[in-house]
Protein backbone atom coordinates (compact mmCIF):
# COMPACT_ATOMS: atom_id res chain seq x y z
CA UNK A 1 0.00 0.00 0.00
CA UNK A 2 2.64 2.46 0.96
CA UNK A 3 4.32 2.24 -3.00
CA UNK A 4 0.56 3.17 -4.26
CA UNK A 5 0.34 5.56 -1.92
CA UNK A 6 3.72 6.91 -2.96
CA UNK A 7 2.75 6.29 -6.93
CA UNK A 8 -0.69 8.15 -6.32
CA UNK A 9 0.92 11.26 -4.76
CA UNK A 10 3.73 11.72 -7.40
CA UNK A 11 0.95 11.72 -10.28
CA UNK A 12 -0.83 14.38 -8.22
CA UNK A 13 2.12 16.09 -8.01
CA UNK A 14 2.45 16.17 -11.46
CA UNK A 15 -0.82 17.13 -12.21
CA UNK A 16 -0.49 19.63 -9.83
CA UNK A 17 2.38 21.13 -11.85
CA UNK A 18 0.36 21.48 -15.58
CA UNK A 19 -2.87 22.57 -13.83
CA UNK A 20 -1.22 25.51 -11.61
CA UNK A 21 -0.14 27.55 -14.54
CA UNK A 22 -3.76 26.69 -16.33
CA UNK A 23 -5.65 28.28 -13.21
CA UNK A 24 -3.69 31.61 -13.19
CA UNK A 25 -5.41 34.57 -14.74
CA UNK A 26 -4.64 34.93 -18.88
CA UNK A 27 -2.32 37.65 -19.59
CA UNK A 28 -3.73 40.94 -20.97
CA UNK A 29 -4.69 40.91 -24.89
CA UNK A 30 -2.30 42.07 -27.28
CA UNK A 31 -5.13 44.83 -28.61
CA UNK A 32 -5.20 46.61 -25.50
CA UNK A 33 -1.10 46.88 -25.60
CA UNK A 34 -1.30 48.02 -29.17
CA UNK A 35 -4.47 50.86 -28.77
CA UNK A 36 -1.72 52.31 -25.72
CA UNK A 37 0.64 52.33 -27.96
CA UNK A 38 -0.80 54.04 -30.87
CA UNK A 39 -2.49 56.72 -28.43
CA UNK A 40 1.17 57.66 -27.70
CA UNK A 41 2.29 57.84 -31.57
CA UNK A 42 -0.52 60.58 -31.54
CA UNK A 43 0.17 62.63 -29.08
CA UNK A 44 3.66 62.37 -30.23
CA UNK A 45 2.43 63.58 -33.94
CA UNK A 46 0.67 66.09 -32.09
CA UNK A 47 3.69 67.40 -29.96
CA UNK A 48 5.73 67.15 -33.09
CA UNK A 49 2.87 69.29 -35.52
CA UNK A 50 2.89 71.82 -32.86
CA UNK A 51 6.95 72.51 -32.41
CA UNK A 52 7.02 72.74 -36.04
CA UNK A 53 8.94 70.05 -36.51
CA UNK A 54 6.28 68.34 -39.24
CA UNK A 55 3.95 69.71 -41.79
CA UNK A 56 0.78 69.96 -41.12
CA UNK A 57 -0.20 67.71 -44.77
CA UNK A 58 2.25 65.25 -43.03
CA UNK A 59 0.72 65.55 -39.39
CA UNK A 60 -2.61 64.94 -40.75
CA UNK A 61 -1.36 61.55 -42.71
CA UNK A 62 0.51 60.49 -39.84
CA UNK A 63 -2.69 60.88 -37.40
CA UNK A 64 -4.91 59.17 -40.49
CA UNK A 65 -2.51 56.10 -40.53
CA UNK A 66 -2.45 55.64 -36.47
CA UNK A 67 -6.03 55.97 -36.98
CA UNK A 68 -6.45 53.18 -39.11
CA UNK A 69 -4.30 51.03 -37.23
CA UNK A 70 -6.57 51.80 -33.85
CA UNK A 71 -10.00 50.90 -35.40
CA UNK A 72 -8.47 47.06 -36.24
CA UNK A 73 -6.52 46.61 -33.13
CA UNK A 74 -10.12 47.55 -31.39
CA UNK A 75 -12.14 45.84 -33.70
CA UNK A 76 -10.44 42.46 -32.75
CA UNK A 77 -13.04 40.05 -30.83
CA UNK A 78 -11.27 38.72 -27.65
CA UNK A 79 -14.48 36.69 -27.14
CA UNK A 80 -13.70 34.34 -29.84
CA UNK A 81 -9.72 34.54 -28.51
CA UNK A 82 -10.57 33.76 -24.80
CA UNK A 83 -12.90 30.99 -25.83
CA UNK A 84 -10.53 29.62 -27.86
CA UNK A 85 -8.27 29.70 -24.85
CA UNK A 86 -10.41 28.67 -22.64
CA UNK A 87 -11.30 25.56 -24.72
CA UNK A 88 -7.54 24.80 -24.63
CA UNK A 89 -6.96 24.81 -20.81
CA UNK A 90 -9.81 22.29 -20.19
CA UNK A 91 -8.05 19.55 -23.16
CA UNK A 92 -4.86 20.29 -21.06
CA UNK A 93 -6.47 19.85 -17.74
CA UNK A 94 -8.37 16.40 -19.08
CA UNK A 95 -5.30 15.35 -20.26
CA UNK A 96 -3.49 16.15 -17.09
CA UNK A 97 -6.39 14.99 -14.32
CA UNK A 98 -6.47 11.57 -16.27
CA UNK A 99 -4.01 11.44 -19.30
CA UNK A 100 -1.22 11.48 -17.12
CA UNK A 101 -2.63 8.95 -14.56
CA UNK A 102 -3.71 6.77 -16.80
CA UNK A 103 -0.14 6.98 -18.71
CA UNK A 104 2.13 6.29 -15.39
CA UNK A 105 -0.24 3.02 -14.61
CA UNK A 106 0.38 2.11 -18.03
CA UNK A 107 4.30 2.33 -17.79
CA UNK A 108 4.52 0.95 -14.37
CA UNK A 109 2.37 -2.32 -15.36
CA UNK A 110 4.58 -2.69 -18.14
CA UNK A 111 8.01 -2.12 -16.88
CA UNK A 112 7.04 -2.56 -13.62
CA UNK A 113 6.65 -5.22 -10.62
CA UNK A 114 3.56 -4.15 -8.80
CA UNK A 115 3.53 -7.86 -7.04
CA UNK A 116 7.18 -8.16 -6.45
CA UNK A 117 7.72 -7.51 -2.05
CA UNK A 118 10.37 -4.89 -1.15
CA UNK A 119 14.19 -5.36 -1.18
CA UNK A 120 16.05 -3.87 1.97
CA UNK A 121 18.77 -1.75 1.54
CA UNK A 122 21.27 -4.07 2.25
CA UNK A 123 20.43 -7.09 -0.02
CA UNK A 124 20.26 -4.44 -2.64
CA UNK A 125 24.13 -3.52 -1.75
CA UNK A 126 24.88 -6.76 -0.96
CA UNK A 127 23.57 -8.12 -4.55
CA UNK A 128 25.57 -4.94 -6.10
CA UNK A 129 29.03 -6.01 -4.71
CA UNK A 130 28.01 -10.14 -5.65
CA UNK A 131 26.80 -8.58 -9.28
CA UNK A 132 29.69 -6.07 -9.56
CA UNK A 133 31.94 -6.97 -12.69
CA UNK A 134 35.46 -8.60 -12.10
CA UNK A 135 36.80 -6.29 -14.70
CA UNK A 136 35.68 -3.27 -13.20
CA UNK A 137 37.00 -4.66 -9.83
CA UNK A 138 40.12 -5.11 -11.78
CA UNK A 139 40.17 -1.65 -13.26
CA UNK A 140 40.08 -0.46 -9.67
CA UNK A 141 43.14 -2.36 -8.38
CA UNK A 142 45.21 -1.44 -11.68
CA UNK A 143 44.43 2.01 -11.05
CA UNK A 144 45.39 1.51 -7.40
CA UNK A 145 48.74 0.48 -8.64
CA UNK A 146 49.33 3.19 -11.38
CA UNK A 147 49.60 5.67 -8.08
CA UNK A 148 51.30 3.05 -5.65
CA UNK A 149 53.39 1.05 -7.83
CA UNK A 150 55.08 -0.38 -4.79
CA UNK A 151 52.61 -1.96 -3.16
CA UNK A 152 53.46 -5.78 -3.51
CA UNK A 153 50.50 -7.45 -2.47
CA UNK A 154 48.62 -5.31 -4.79
CA UNK A 155 50.71 -6.93 -7.09
CA UNK A 156 50.52 -10.50 -5.46
CA UNK A 157 46.91 -10.00 -5.47
CA UNK A 158 45.98 -9.09 -9.33
CA UNK A 159 48.66 -11.35 -10.61
CA UNK A 160 46.93 -14.49 -10.64
CA UNK A 161 43.32 -12.45 -11.56
CA UNK A 162 44.76 -11.34 -14.80
CA UNK A 163 46.24 -14.49 -15.62
CA UNK A 164 42.45 -16.43 -15.51
CA UNK A 165 41.44 -13.43 -17.52
CA UNK A 166 43.31 -14.45 -20.75
CA UNK A 167 45.88 -11.01 -19.66
CA UNK A 168 48.87 -12.80 -20.44
CA UNK A 169 51.51 -9.83 -21.23
CA UNK A 170 49.63 -8.03 -17.97
CA UNK A 171 49.89 -10.85 -15.73
CA UNK A 172 53.60 -11.66 -16.71
CA UNK A 173 54.19 -7.72 -15.68
CA UNK A 174 52.63 -8.38 -12.50
CA UNK A 175 53.83 -11.03 -11.13
CA UNK A 176 57.94 -9.53 -12.16
CA UNK A 177 56.62 -6.99 -9.87
CA UNK A 178 56.04 -9.39 -7.38
CA UNK A 179 59.08 -10.60 -7.12
CA UNK A 180 60.69 -7.25 -7.70
CA UNK A 181 58.77 -5.51 -4.48
CA UNK A 182 58.22 -8.83 -2.67
CA UNK A 183 61.59 -10.55 -3.24
CA UNK A 184 62.17 -13.84 -5.19
CA UNK A 185 61.09 -17.46 -4.09
CA UNK A 186 60.42 -20.19 -6.30
CA UNK A 187 56.77 -20.38 -7.21
CA UNK A 188 56.92 -16.39 -7.86
CA UNK A 189 59.37 -17.36 -10.66
CA UNK A 190 57.07 -20.20 -11.86
CA UNK A 191 54.45 -18.33 -12.09
CA UNK A 192 56.29 -16.03 -13.99
CA UNK A 193 57.17 -18.23 -16.60
CA UNK A 194 53.71 -20.17 -16.96
CA UNK A 195 52.96 -16.44 -18.04
CA UNK A 196 55.63 -15.87 -20.55
CA UNK A 197 54.67 -19.30 -22.22
CA UNK A 198 50.90 -18.30 -21.91
CA UNK A 199 51.53 -15.11 -23.73
CA UNK A 200 53.99 -16.80 -26.45
CA UNK A 201 50.79 -19.59 -27.33
CA UNK A 202 52.02 -22.18 -25.23
CA UNK A 203 55.60 -22.25 -26.99
CA UNK A 204 57.72 -22.26 -23.33
CA UNK A 205 60.15 -19.07 -24.73
CA UNK A 206 63.65 -18.65 -23.78
CA UNK A 207 62.35 -15.93 -21.34
CA UNK A 208 60.19 -18.13 -20.18
CA UNK A 209 62.57 -21.28 -19.99
CA UNK A 210 65.26 -18.89 -17.75
CA UNK A 211 62.90 -18.46 -14.80
CA UNK A 212 61.63 -22.13 -14.76
CA UNK A 213 65.41 -22.83 -14.53
CA UNK A 214 65.77 -19.94 -11.61
CA UNK A 215 62.81 -21.40 -9.83
CA UNK A 216 64.35 -24.62 -9.84
CA UNK A 217 67.25 -23.36 -8.73
CA UNK A 218 65.74 -22.16 -5.89
CA UNK A 219 63.86 -25.53 -4.95
CA UNK A 220 64.87 -28.40 -6.83
CA UNK A 221 61.25 -29.63 -6.47
CA UNK A 222 59.39 -27.04 -7.67
CA UNK A 223 56.51 -28.98 -9.39
CA UNK A 224 55.47 -26.28 -11.89
CA UNK A 225 59.11 -25.66 -13.31
CA UNK A 226 59.87 -29.09 -13.10
CA UNK A 227 56.89 -29.54 -15.68
CA UNK A 228 57.94 -27.08 -18.10
CA UNK A 229 61.28 -27.85 -18.77
CA UNK A 230 60.02 -31.35 -19.50
CA UNK A 231 57.60 -29.42 -21.89
CA UNK A 232 60.59 -27.05 -23.24
CA UNK A 233 62.81 -30.30 -23.82
CA UNK A 234 60.26 -31.67 -25.29
CA UNK A 235 59.38 -28.47 -27.78
CA UNK A 236 63.37 -28.37 -28.51
CA UNK A 237 63.19 -32.25 -30.14
CA UNK A 238 64.70 -33.71 -26.39
CA UNK A 239 62.24 -36.01 -26.11
CA UNK A 240 64.48 -38.58 -24.18
CA UNK A 241 64.90 -35.29 -21.68
CA UNK A 242 61.63 -34.43 -21.64
CA UNK A 243 60.95 -37.98 -20.49
CA UNK A 244 63.56 -38.47 -17.94
CA UNK A 245 62.61 -35.29 -16.04
CA UNK A 246 58.82 -36.48 -16.13
CA UNK A 247 59.67 -39.61 -14.64
CA UNK A 248 61.98 -38.81 -12.25
CA UNK A 249 59.08 -36.15 -10.86
CA UNK A 250 56.67 -39.62 -10.56
CA UNK A 251 59.73 -41.11 -8.96
CA UNK A 252 59.78 -38.67 -6.09
CA UNK A 253 55.73 -37.88 -5.88
CA UNK A 254 53.43 -38.71 -3.47
CA UNK A 255 50.58 -41.59 -4.90
CA UNK A 256 48.00 -38.83 -4.52
CA UNK A 257 50.29 -36.43 -5.83
CA UNK A 258 47.22 -34.26 -7.62
CA UNK A 259 49.37 -33.50 -10.53
CA UNK A 260 50.61 -36.90 -11.01
CA UNK A 261 47.92 -37.59 -13.97
CA UNK A 262 49.05 -34.83 -15.62
CA UNK A 263 52.67 -36.13 -15.61
CA UNK A 264 51.65 -39.41 -16.26
CA UNK A 265 49.57 -38.62 -19.35
CA UNK A 266 52.70 -36.43 -20.63
CA UNK A 267 55.80 -39.18 -20.34
CA UNK A 268 53.04 -41.46 -22.10
CA UNK A 269 52.40 -39.51 -24.83
CA UNK A 270 55.73 -38.85 -25.39
CA UNK A 271 56.14 -42.39 -26.10
CA UNK A 272 57.68 -43.27 -22.38
CA UNK A 273 56.66 -46.16 -20.59
CA UNK A 274 55.54 -44.83 -16.60
CA UNK A 275 56.67 -47.05 -14.16
CA UNK A 276 55.68 -46.25 -10.45
CA UNK A 277 57.65 -46.44 -7.50
CA UNK A 278 56.62 -49.92 -6.02
CA UNK A 279 57.71 -50.95 -9.79
CA UNK A 280 54.12 -51.71 -10.68
CA UNK A 281 53.69 -50.15 -14.37
CA UNK A 282 51.27 -47.13 -15.06
CA UNK A 283 49.83 -45.48 -15.81
CA UNK A 284 46.31 -46.71 -15.95
CA UNK A 285 43.34 -45.28 -18.46
CA UNK A 286 41.94 -43.85 -15.27
CA UNK A 287 44.67 -41.93 -14.46
CA UNK A 288 45.45 -41.06 -17.57
CA UNK A 289 41.67 -39.54 -17.99
CA UNK A 290 41.78 -37.97 -14.53
CA UNK A 291 43.65 -35.34 -16.39
CA UNK A 292 41.17 -34.09 -17.81
CA UNK A 293 39.60 -33.10 -14.78
CA UNK A 294 42.49 -30.14 -13.54
CA UNK A 295 40.73 -26.75 -13.73
CA UNK A 296 40.73 -25.57 -17.40
CA UNK A 297 43.66 -22.83 -17.15
CA UNK A 298 46.12 -25.73 -16.25
CA UNK A 299 44.86 -28.13 -19.21
CA UNK A 300 45.04 -25.25 -21.53
CA UNK A 301 48.89 -23.99 -20.28
CA UNK A 302 50.21 -27.77 -20.03
CA UNK A 303 48.01 -30.59 -22.14
CA UNK A 304 47.12 -27.63 -24.92
CA UNK A 305 49.86 -25.98 -25.24
CA UNK A 306 51.80 -29.34 -25.75
CA UNK A 307 49.34 -30.62 -28.09
CA UNK A 308 48.78 -27.61 -30.54
CA UNK A 309 52.86 -27.76 -30.91
CA UNK A 310 52.73 -31.56 -31.96
CA UNK A 311 50.25 -31.11 -34.52
CA UNK A 312 51.93 -27.97 -35.98
CA UNK A 313 55.28 -29.69 -36.15
CA UNK A 314 53.12 -32.57 -37.72
CA UNK A 315 51.91 -30.61 -40.46
CA UNK A 316 54.92 -29.41 -41.56
CA UNK A 317 57.06 -32.81 -41.13
CA UNK A 318 54.55 -35.90 -41.26
CA UNK A 319 56.83 -38.57 -41.03
CA UNK A 320 57.08 -39.32 -37.51
CA UNK A 321 54.83 -42.16 -37.06
CA UNK A 322 55.53 -42.10 -33.52
CA UNK A 323 54.43 -38.27 -33.74
CA UNK A 324 51.47 -39.03 -35.05
CA UNK A 325 50.23 -42.17 -32.31
CA UNK A 326 50.75 -39.84 -29.39
CA UNK A 327 49.18 -37.00 -31.08
CA UNK A 328 46.42 -39.74 -32.04
CA UNK A 329 46.63 -40.50 -27.71
CA UNK A 330 46.44 -36.97 -26.31
CA UNK A 331 43.36 -36.36 -28.25
CA UNK A 332 41.93 -39.11 -26.73
CA UNK A 333 43.26 -38.03 -23.57
CA UNK A 334 41.36 -34.84 -24.00
CA UNK A 335 38.23 -37.02 -24.69
CA UNK A 336 37.99 -35.56 -28.21
CA UNK A 337 37.52 -39.18 -30.26
CA UNK A 338 36.49 -37.55 -33.91
CA UNK A 339 39.67 -35.14 -33.54
CA UNK A 340 41.54 -38.50 -32.58
CA UNK A 341 39.97 -40.07 -35.87
CA UNK A 342 40.53 -37.00 -38.33
CA UNK A 343 44.45 -37.23 -37.41
CA UNK A 344 44.40 -41.20 -37.85
CA UNK A 345 43.12 -39.76 -40.93
CA UNK A 346 45.87 -38.07 -41.83
CA UNK A 347 48.26 -39.98 -40.98
CA UNK A 348 47.06 -42.52 -43.06
CA UNK A 349 47.46 -40.45 -46.04
CA UNK A 350 50.86 -39.27 -45.20
CA UNK A 351 52.29 -43.08 -44.97
CA UNK A 352 49.82 -44.41 -47.77
CA UNK A 353 52.99 -44.94 -50.32
CA UNK A 354 54.93 -46.24 -47.37
CA UNK A 355 54.16 -49.76 -46.52
CA UNK A 356 56.47 -50.29 -43.37
CA UNK A 357 55.77 -46.89 -41.70
CA UNK A 358 51.62 -47.06 -42.75
CA UNK A 359 52.08 -51.01 -41.07
CA UNK A 360 54.12 -49.26 -38.05
CA UNK A 361 51.16 -46.81 -37.62
CA UNK A 362 48.27 -49.08 -38.12
CA UNK A 363 49.33 -51.28 -35.31
CA UNK A 364 49.90 -48.46 -33.35
CA UNK A 365 46.56 -47.26 -33.63
CA UNK A 366 45.20 -51.07 -33.04
CA UNK A 367 47.17 -51.04 -29.48
CA UNK A 368 44.80 -47.82 -28.45
CA UNK A 369 41.73 -49.27 -29.20
CA UNK A 370 40.13 -47.16 -32.10
CA UNK A 371 40.84 -49.39 -34.85
CA UNK A 372 43.32 -49.64 -37.72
Amino acid sequence: MALWFVLGLMTALAAFAVLWPLSRGGRSSPSGSELVVYRDQLAEVDRDAAAGLIAAPDADAARVEIGRRMIAASEAAPETSSAVHLIARRAVAVVALAGLPALAAGLYLAFGSPLLGGFPLAERQRADVSTASLDRLVGQVEAHLEKNPADARGWEVLAPVLFKLGRYEDAAKAFRNVITFKGESASRHADLGEALSAAAGGVISADAKKEFERAVALDAQEVKSRYFLGVAAEQDGRVEEARRIWQAMLDGAPADAPWRPLVQAALSQAGGTVVQRNGAPGPTSEDIAAAKDLNETDRNAMVRGMVDRLSSRLKQDGNDVQGWLRLVRAYMVLGENDTARQAVSDAQRVFEKDEQRLRELNDGIKQLGIGG
